[in-house]
C-alpha cells in the first residue's frame, strides 16, 4: 500500500507514476487464443468438445452442451428462498433504472422539407459471458441479460464454463429472460458466439466480464461481432472525511480488493490520524476475510491512500478515472459535479459501491483502467441501434441537389453527383 501527501514536493511526479502503473496480469495469451479461435472457426463443435477436455477436464457432447430447460429449472428451485427473493428484487430495480434509458424515435421536417428522423430498434441476439471458477456470480447474469431483455432483444445466449451450476447462477438466467445457456468457456466461447459452432448460432454482440484469455478473444473477434469492453482489473476511489466510522470504510476499499490480486482500492481524506484508523481497520479485516488472499494482495501491491484536501479530491479522481468512486462526505454532491470521469458516482456515508454491485439498479459493468474517461457503463444503449431516416420529395430534393452535385464533385466522386445532377435536370 502506497502512501501520498498532497503538499510534499514530489506528490505529482509519484501519484502520476502511481496512476500509470499497469495493472493487467501478465499472461502470455494472444498465441492460444488465435489458434483457439481458428480451430473453432475450422472445426465448430468438435474443436468445442476438445477444448472442454483439454482446458476444462469435462467430457461433453454435443447432447451435453445445452443445459436443457428442466436442468435450469431444478437448479434454480435449489437456491434458497431468501436468495432467489433477492434476485426478483435485484431484476426488478435493474428493469425499472434500464427502462427509464430507453429513447425516443423521432421524425421532424426542417425549413427545406426535407423529412429527418432516426428510430431505435434493438438487437437480434446477443451474448453474455458468465465466469465461472472462482465464486458464483448470479450479478453478472442480472446486469448483462436484463438490460438486453428490457431492450427486446429476442435471443439471449449465456456461455459459462462447463463444471455444475450454480443455482443461483440459474435463478438468475431464469429471472433476467436469458433464452438459452450452453456449457463452453474461454476463448472458445467467444469464438463460438461469434462464428457459430455446432449448435451454437453467432450472436451480434458479445458481452459480459472474463480472464485474459476471454477478454484476449472479445479483442481478436470484434468486428465480427460487437463487444461490450475490454475489461481490466476492479477499482474503487473513496473519498472520505474523519466523520465516517472506519471500519465502514475499510470494507468500502476491501469490497474491491477482494476481486482480484490486481484490483486496485484508494482513499482520499485530508485527516491523517483518521487515514490511520482506516489502515489498521484493513488489516483487522483481512484477518478474517474468506477472500483474505487475494484482497491482502491487492491491498499490498496496488492500495493507496492519499492525504489531500478535499477539495483537491475531484481533480485527483479525474486523473484516476476510476471505475468506482465513493463520496462518503457531508455534502458528497458538490464535490461529485466536479468529476468527469468516473464509471460509477455514489453519494454519501450510506451509498457504498457494494449496493450499486447489486440492488440499486443502476449497473454494475462499468470501464476500467481509466477507460472512464471516453467510456461509459453498460446500458440499454448497448443493445439498440439506430438508424437514421431522410424522405424527400421534388422540391426538398431541389434544395438539396446542387450542393450535393458540388460537393461530390469536390471529391472526385462523378458518379455521387450524376446520381444526384440526374434528378435535377428531370
Amino acid at each position: 500500500m502506497r502512501r501520498f501527501r498532497h503538499s510534499d514536493p514530489g506528490f505529482e511526479a509519484a501519484f502520476n507514476a502511481f496512476v500509470d502503473e499497469r495493472r493487467e496480469t501478465p499472461e502470455e495469451v494472444e498465441a492460444i487464443v488465435r489458434e483457439v479461435i481458428a480451430a473453432v472457426r475450422a472445426e465448430g463443435l468438435a474443436a468445442l468438445l476438445r477444448f472442454a477436455a483439454e482446458f476444462d477436464r469435462v467430457e461433453l457432447t454435443e447432447a451435453t452442451l445445452r443445459v436443457s430447460a428442466e436442468e435450469i429449472e431444478a437448479g434454480a428451485a435449489e437456491c434458497p428462498a431468501e436468495v432467489r427473493a433477492a434476485i426478483d428484487f435485484a431484476a426488478a430495480r435493474i428493469r425499472a433504472y434500464h427502462e427509464r434509458q430507453r429513447p425516443a424515435d423521432m421524425r421532424f421536417t426542417d425549413q427545406a422539407g426535407v423529412e429527418l428522423g432516426w428510430r431505435w430498434t434493438a438487437l437480434e441476439a446477443v451474448g453474455i459471458y458468465v465466469p465461472g471458477g472462482r465464486a458464483a456470480y448470479p450479478s453478472t447474469v442480472l446486469m448483462n441479460a436484463v438490460p438486453a431483455a428490457v431492450a427486446g432483444v429476442e435471443r439471449i445466449a449465456m456461455v459459462t464454463p462447463p463444471g455444475r451450476l450454480q443455482p443461483a447462477v440459474l435463478a438468475a438466467a431464469k429471472a433476467a429472460g436469458v433464452t438459452e445457456i450452453w456449457r463452453v468457456g474461454g476463448a472458445q466461447a467467444v469464438a463460438a458466439l461469434a462464428y457459430g459452432a455446432g449448435p451454437i448460432r453467432p450472436v451480434d454482440k458479445i458481452v459480459g466480464p472474463g480472464n485474459a484469455f476471454v477478454t484476449a478473444a472479445k479483442r481478436r473477434v470484434y468486428g465480427a461481432v460487437g463487444i461490450d469492453a475490454l475489461a481490466g482489473p476492479s477499482e474503487i476511489v473513496v473519498v472520505a472525511d474523519a466523520a465516517n466510522p472506519p471500519d465502514w470504510i475499510a470494507a468500502d476499499l476491501l469490497s474491491q480488493a477482494e476481486h482480484d490480486p490486481a484490483a486496485q482500492s484508494i482513499l482520499i481524506t485530508d485527516d491523517e490520524a483518521f487515514a490511520a484508523k482506516v489502515v489498521a481497520a484493513v488489516e483487522a479485516q483481512l484477518e478474517t476475510l474468506a477472500t483474505g488472499a487475494d484482497a491482502a494482495a491487492s491491498w499490498r501491491d496496488h492500495g493507496a491512500v492519499v492525504i489531500a484536501p478535499l477539495d483537491a479530491a475531484p481533480g485527483l479522481v479525474d486523473r484516476i478515472a476510476p471505475e468506482h468512486v465513493e463520496f462518503a462526505v457531508d455534502e458528497p454532491d458538490a464535490l461529485a459535479e466536479r468529476v468527469r470521469h468516473a464509471g460509477a458516482i455514489f453519494l454519501g456515508r450510506h451509498a457504498p459501491e457494494a449496493i450499486g454491485d447489486y440492488v440499486a439498479g443502476s449497473n454494475h459493468v462499468l470501464p476500467t483502467s481509466r477507460a472512464a474517461r471516453f467510456s461509459s457503463g453498460l446500458s440499454l444503449y448497448d443493445f439498440i441501434k439506430r438508424t437514421s431516416i431522410v424522405k424527400c420529395d421534388a422540391a426538398a430534393f431541389a434544395a438539396l441537389g446542387p450542393a450535393t452535385v458540388a460537393l461530390a464533385d469536390a471529391e472526385g466522386l462523378p458518379a455521387h453527383a450524376r446520381s444526384a445532377a440526374i434528378r435535377l435536370s428531370q
